[in-house]
This record gives C-alpha cells, structure tokens and sequence, in this order.
C-alpha cells in the first residue's frame, strides 16, 4: 500500500501545463481518486514555481515544453527552493526523451508520456498510467540518495528466509549480466554501469521500463556517460564484452542460444500477454538464465511493482548469482523489495556498490 506524505489526509498534487486540454485532463483523471485533491493549476513554469512555494503540493505534475519558463528550469528551481516530489508529462518523441533525461537528471523523480489522442486505448492507458505513477511516486524517497543513511552499515548483506542450499545447483561463475529497473531506474543505471570499466569481459543486457520512443536515445545518453559501449539492441544482435544492450521500448526483449554466443529476439507484446510491464524485466532475465544455463548474475534496482522477481527465482534455480538495491537507496523499493522478500537476492547493496560488486564478481 502506497504511503502517501502527509498520512490520513489526501495526497495535494498542483498540476503545471501550458495546455488548458491537458490540464483539464490530467485534472479530471487524479479528482475522480477520492485519496487525491489537486490543490491547483499552472500555465506556465513561473506560476509552476510561485504555486509550489505557496501551495507546498506533496506531487508536481510538470510539461516540458512551456512558455516563459520551461519545465527543466521550473523543476531546477522548485528544487532548489523548495524540494517537492516531480513527475514530468513527456512528449513520445525523440527529443521530449532527451529533455525528460535531463529533467530525472535534475531532479524529477519520474515521468509519463503524453499520449492522449483519440484513441480509446491510448486514453486509458494514459488515465491508468498517471494514476499509477502519481500514487507510486508519492511514497518515494525524496531527492538523490546514492548511499545509505551514515548510521548504516554498507556491508552486503544476505536476503532473508534463502532457498535452502541443497535445493540449488552450485552457484556458477556469471558469463553474462542481465539488469532490470523501472521508476528511478534512468539515473540509477547510470551510476551503476559508470563503475563497471571498459574492460569488462562480458556482455550486459539491459531491460526498462520506457516507451519505444526512449530507449534509443536513452541508450544515447549511456553510451556518452559511460565507458562500455551503450547501444539499444536489435533483433540478431549478440551479447558481447564490454558492449551493454538496452531492451527496446514498446517491445518485449528474448535472449537465445546461437552457436557459442547469445543472440536478441525481439517479440511483440501480443506475443506475450502475460507481461503487463514493457519490456519485461522478468522474460529478459529468464530467457537469458535459460540461454546460458543459469552462468549470470541477475540485478534489479529501484521500480514499482514486482517485475524480475520471477525471472530472479528462476535464475536462482539455475545456479546463478543475484543482487539487489537495497532500499535506502532505492527511489521506489518495489522491485528490489520483491526480490529480497521472496528470498532470492543473494546481496542487498547501495546504489554506489553495485557497479563495482558487478566488476568484482564477473569481471
């Protein structure tokens, strides 16, 4: 159940767009949710920020593309003056991508593409998304956290209630890396792989949560932040080292046995309903455990729900090896929590460990 900030009362959302059509959408879905009251509007990002130091909303709803003052340099200020959790309304193209990097860079927590058109589906799927996201993010951890509070330990530590031992196949050296992520997971993941070194002997597959339109220039971004090589994946590619290939939006993400290597196999969503997030997370680290019979380690960072969790048990199952991010850390402590919970999280560690534990164990 979602913890909203101020417990007992309703979660206050002041909603910023220079859209009257979208305000008054975004406005109708959150004011039918009898848990949310939104507080106000704004139609630009200067009454965006007058409205966030008078109203002191729990949750920003913030457009990109605004006059007088964009959403990027909104957000920088809100945060600066007063630090309020941010979830950006992104355009489904190229550039509203790069822009909502720089934003989660800046601060935002997470974001929601704009996708209101007249299609019944895509009207849904925005109502369904925006509630989702508004309520998950207000639970969340507010401001950057890439280490543990100082009183705590930052030794690994072992999940809870593990599978007994007798129960798996001996533990395997990793040959590959299969990594899942969801909300925070854009800014996460760039720290993680920041500490893996251009020399790193194998390949790494990379599956989040972004629409089609994203992960091209997501991969962009890594690929100039990073010393691997950053590239989303494409069908027939081959996991190689040194080399991290991101799941394609809009599309789930299969890895196969092909000679001595592991090749991609992109699949339509209608091919596999049994995944509600996109790419998931779960069928991405299954099929690789399958593909190279359970030699890699598995790692899910910060995100909603509980996507890789059953691909992790099954990774477990065949010998392979498991971390976590552990939730002090964690922008969302959904998917990390699912794993570590159900026991099949070999360590639990801080953001800031994880590349270099990644390095360490299958470098």
């Amino acid at each position: 159940m979602t913890i909203f900030p101020n417990p007992g009362g309703k979660l206050r959302v002041l909603v910023v767009d220079d859209s009257s059509f979208m305000r008054m959408v975004i406005r109708s879905v959150l004011e039918k949710d009898p848990a949310i009251e939104v507080v106000g509007v704004a139609v630009d990002g200067v009454e965006g920020v007058e409205k966030a130091l008078a109203l002191r909303p729990d949750l920003i709803t913030m457009d990109i593309e605004m006059p007088r003052l964009d959403g990027i340099s909104a957000l920088r200020q809100i945060m600066a003056k007063c630090p309020t959790r941010v979830l950006m309304v992104s355009t489904l193209t190229c550039e509203g991508a790069r822009a909502t990097f720089e934003a989660l860079d800046a601060g935002a927590l997470d974001y929601i593409p704009k996708n209101v058109t007249d299609s019944t589906d895509a009207q849904r799927i925005f109502r369904e998304e925006l509630l989702r996201k508004v309520k998950g993010t207000a639970g969340s951890f507010l401001g950057r956290r890439l280490a543990p509070p100082a009183a705590a330990s930052v030794m690994p530590r072992v999940a809870p209630a593990p599978r007994p031992a007798a129960s798996r196949p001996p533990l395997q050296r990793p040959q590959y890396v299969g990594i899942g992520a969801s909300t925070g997971g854009p800014v996460a993941l760039q720290e993680v792989l920041g500490r893996i070194p251009a020399n790193f002997p194998h390949g790494i597959m990379v599956a989040i949560h972004m629409p089609k339109a994203f992960t091209g220039p997501y991969a962009e971004r890594l690929n100039t932040k990073c010393s691997l090589l950053v590239k989303e994946a494409s069908d027939g590619d081959i996991l190689q080292p040194g080399v991290v290939l991101v799941a394609p939006g809009g599309r789930h993400t299969a890895l196969v046995r092909q000679g001595n290597g592991v090749a991609v196999r992109t699949l339509a969503t209608t091919d596999c309903p049994q995944y509600i997030y996109v790419p998931s997370v779960d069928h991405m680290i299954t099929s690789l455990a399958d593909a190279c019979n359970g030699a890699m380690l598995g790692v899910i960072l910060t995100g909603m729900g509980a996507d890789g969790f059953k691909g992790m048990k099954h990774l477990k199952e065949k010998g392979g090896t498991t971390i976590a991010q552990d939730e002090a850390t964690s922008t969302i402590y959904g998917m990390p929590r699912a794993c570590v919970e159900g026991g099949v999280a070999d360590s639990v560690l801080p953001l800031t460990q994880i590349g270099p534990e990644i390095a360490r164990i299958a470098g």
